[in-house]
């Protein structure tokens, strides 16, 4: 086999690799489907001391209504019956509603108003927590825990709070309050502000002729482990930042772990999905002990993130306070680093997973981010980033163009050298770079502009892929979401005929876009001399057609853009040296 063919083949087989590759590592859903958190939580009743004198919040034991315990009864419960089997006091704020139950004060309750569980089902909103009792339980829950306290005398989960009434919204918080009848009163005053975070500030009144030793804790938990897109670019399980740290727990690794333990002062502990969060933070200032935990109660697995404060000593006559919060809701980027920047929260903006590529990804997300606010569509905000990645490039792509006019150039010298030197490839080789050294041309300059592509392609595709804002984000005509595939496919004459083809038949209207735009682009291209290798690589737009079809649309529009662009600029350089 000579030169040539094993370059061509090698070439070949490197783009396959790299986008089968590419594929296996990173989703192509067929349609993404809604992330609703709140099908899958965690244990919950009150923490238990262990021996040396530590309190630590211990994986909690969960006491089911009406004995639930299977998996199969746990999920015969509905929702609806499990939020009317005890006293509720209503959420109603700015973007949350739902309520909090008064049987353990657990906050359990929460859906986004602004999410929908699917693209245009108005009716069916993003559930973020769910009440104990079924699996996909999802709540919150804080206390105190202690020594020397016998049962009922510290609040636990199935502790009846009193409210001070009127329903919790970003201008009326609510209170708490239990009396254990032994001379502490308890109270919880829970605020919200006008996106997710609550606000929990608990308070302990000592009327005993004692004093008393109690530590504060707030845990979360989640029944079940939920479905999760399973990619390597995505974490989706139990993560928080610890120490100025991030740690990120997968669901079966922390089945295998059963328990994680660290000690931080500022961060946070939670469970993620792709879009949504669930997160306790405790006061940024306190030294506190956190935990991961996994148990397994009968088939359900039980997942919990925990922190438990410093002790507080309480003298006959005082009392003392405690303060954290809670997240739930939407992982939106721009609010999420406001709660970093302006809340103090260490590193919240962590919960979405930029990952390592995170000083290029960010800042592209806020690139399209401005361009969306400015145009009100994310689709031309991707074309204008498009453009000004050109312009920034535009000196290298110039150049690498300008040698690929020139290799196209000398086509007809090389197809002589090649007639001349046919039975002697060694001499055929030095001929050639004899030429392209007298002419001043590079074969591998053509590479160049592939090569700037590629990094921004993934930074570009993992954004697509991770932020919320790009969910169900709309485009222009039949792109309603530029998070998934383009939804029609040249198979059934896009939706003329009453047919669904499989799904690596969706080959929509952007991707033929694409894989026309990627043919003319190769066609300005110095063109193969060899008849076989020409056809080969006239077969590549077709193979990326297939390849790219199931990739987010707003990838594929890009890119087909991005060849326009290249088109255009290759074409003018062209022009300009007199090259056909």
């Amino acid at each position: 086999m000579d030169h040539d063919y094993r370059n061509l083949i090698m070439a070949i087989a490197l783009s396959g690799l790299i986008l089968l590759g590419w594929q296996a590592m990173f989703p192509t859903p067929d349609a993404p489907p809604a992330q609703t958190v709140s099908q899958t939580p965690s244990p919950g009743t009150a923490p238990q001391p262990v021996d040396g004198g530590v309190s630590v919040p211990g994986a909690p034991e969960v006491s089911v209504p009406g004995g639930v315990a299977t998996l199969e009864q746990s999920k015969s419960v509905s929702v609806d019956k499990l939020l009317g089997a005890n006293e509720r006091v209503s959420i109603d704020s700015n973007r949350i509603t739902g309520s909090i139950s008064l049987l353990g004060g657990r906050i359990d309750d929460v859906v986004l108003k602004n999410y929908n569980v699917a693209l245009h089902e108005e009716d069916n909103k993003v559930r973020v927590l769910s009440p104990k009792g079924q699996i996909g339980s999802y709540f919150a829950e804080y206390g105190w825990v202690g020594k020397d306290f016998a049962a009922g005398e510290l609040p636990d989960a199935d502790t009846k709070w009193q409210s001070s009434g009127g329903v919790l919204s970003e201008t009326n918080p609510i209170t708490l309050t239990w009396d254990n009848g032994h001379g502490l009163v308890f109270s919880r005053n829970i605020a919200i502000d006008k996106n997710y975070m609550f606000t929990i500030t608990q308070t302990v009144e000592n009327n005993s002729d004692k004093a008393v030793a109690l530590n504060p804790y707030g845990l979360l938990s989640r029944w079940g482990t939920p479905e999760v897109t399973g990619y390597f670019i995505l974490h989706e399980g139990l993560l928080g930042v610890l120490d100025d740290t991030l740690t990120e727990i997968d669901y079966s690794d922390m089945v295998d772990t059963k328990i994680s333990e660290a000690p931080t002062t500022g961060g946070w502990v939670g469970i993620t999905d792709k879009y949504w969060l669930a997160a306790i933070v405790p006061d940024q200032k306190t030294p506190v002990n956190t935990r991961f935990v996994h148990r397994k109660d009968g088939e359900i697995d039980k997942y919990q993130a925990d922190f438990l404060g410093p002790q507080f000593v309480i003298q006959p006559g005082g009392s003392t306070a405690s303060q954290s919060r809670m997240f739930a809701g939407a992982k939106e980027v721009t609010l999420l680093d406001r709660y970093t920047d302006k809340e103090g929260i260490a590193r919240f903006d962590l919960a979405v997973d930029f990952g390592w590529f995170y000083f290029m990804t960010k800042p592209i997300f806020y690139a399209l981010n401005f361009f969306h606010s400015a145009l009100g569509n994310f689709g031309l905000g991707i074309l204008l980033l498009t453009v000004i990645i050109k312009l920034a490039f535009f000196p290298l792509a110039n150049k690498s163009y300008k040698a690929m006019a020139k290799m196209r150039e000398l086509q007809p010298e090389i197809k002589i050298l090649q007639e001349r030197y046919k039975e002697d490839k060694t001499q055929l080789n030095q001929q050639m770079m004899a030429l392209y050294k007298k002419k001043g041309a590079n074969p591998a300059a053509g590479c160049l502009p592939i090569l700037i592509q590629i990094p921004v392609f993934f930074a570009l595709y993992k954004v697509l892929f991770v932020t919320i804002e790009m969910r169900h984000a709309p485009f222009y005509g039949w792109i309603h979401d530029l998070s998934a595939p383009d939804p029609t496919t040249i198979f059934n004459l896009f939706g003329l005929i009453p047919f669904t083809p499989p799904s690596f038949l969706m080959i929509g209207i952007w991707p033929l876009l694409m894989g026309i735009s990627m043919w003319a682009q190769q066609k300005l291209n110095p063109q193969p001399t060899d008849p076989v290798q020409a056809k080969v690589f006239m077969f590549l737009p077709i193979l990326f057609t297939f390849l790219l079809a199931p990739f987010p649309a707003g990838l594929v529009i890009y890119w087909a853009w991005n060849n326009t662009l290249s088109i255009l600029q290759q074409w003018t350089i062209m022009k300009r040296m007199g090259v056909k």
